[in-house]
């Protein structure tokens, strides 16, 4: 047992995290496949998003309900399997930039947890107002809605501190904020990481002949 130091944190140290990997190894090659399969369901989702008539409300819903799951997903996956790429990416940012990320990813963690659970997915977006420009009729135009705390009893102390973590991220990275700009910052950081995951895993394959 140890008290993890960021959220996901799984392993104390880079020496256990590739022992438990060695012990629980997956076929490379499936793997990898399944990883480019997801990033490129992701980026077609995001990329969708971006194209959908800013007055249709209930396509709008949709896209940003389906656009939150698969960002999710992949950083689920790359966090779990390939945290060595995902953190060499992330010290490669500024810290303001580091930040960010974090924040943004964080934020939409705690949208997956409470879409459909305590809130609609309408509940978590709204039109923006005053924002001229040629991607006014487009859902980038929407912005994230500012949220009250949701109700945490029913989760255990530690579940509690890290959804109010993801609740405060959320405030901060994506309340006010265009859906757009959300999920562009997130699918490229995604995108750049697997892109590294993808490099190791050649690396490795070179390696082993």
């Amino acid at each position: 047992m140890f008290v993890p130091r960021r959220e996901h944190a799984r392993f104390c140290s880079a020496r256990c995290r590739v022992a438990w990997n060695r012990e629980h190894a997956r076929p490379q090659a499936t793997e990898a496949t399944a990883l480019d399969w997801s990033v490129s369901t992701m980026r077609d989702v995001t990329g969708r998003l971006l194209r959908v008539p800013a007055a249709d409300q209930v396509r709008v819903v949709a896209a940003v309900s389906e656009a939150v799951w698969w960002v999710t997903i992949v950083d689920a996956t790359l966090l779990r399997y390939h945290a060595g790429a995902y953190d060499i990416i992330l010290a490669g940012q500024s810290p303001a930039q580091r930040r960010l990320i974090e924040g943004t990813l964080a934020g939409l963690r705690f949208v997956r947890n409470q879409m459909g659970l305590h809130l609609a997915p309408a509940d978590f977006i709204r039109p923006a107002a005053g924002r001229p420009g040629p991607d006014e009729d487009r859902s980038p135009a929407w912005t994230w809605t500012s949220l009250p705390e949701p109700p945490l009893r029913s989760l255990p102390p530690s579940g509690q501190a890290w959804e109010r973590t993801r609740y405060r991220a959320y405030q901060a990275r994506l309340a006010g904020h265009p859906v757009g700009e959300t999920f562009g910052r997130a699918a490229q950081f995604l995108t750049r990481t697997a892109a590294r995951a993808d490099l190791r895993h050649e690396q490795q394959r070179t390696a082993a002949r």
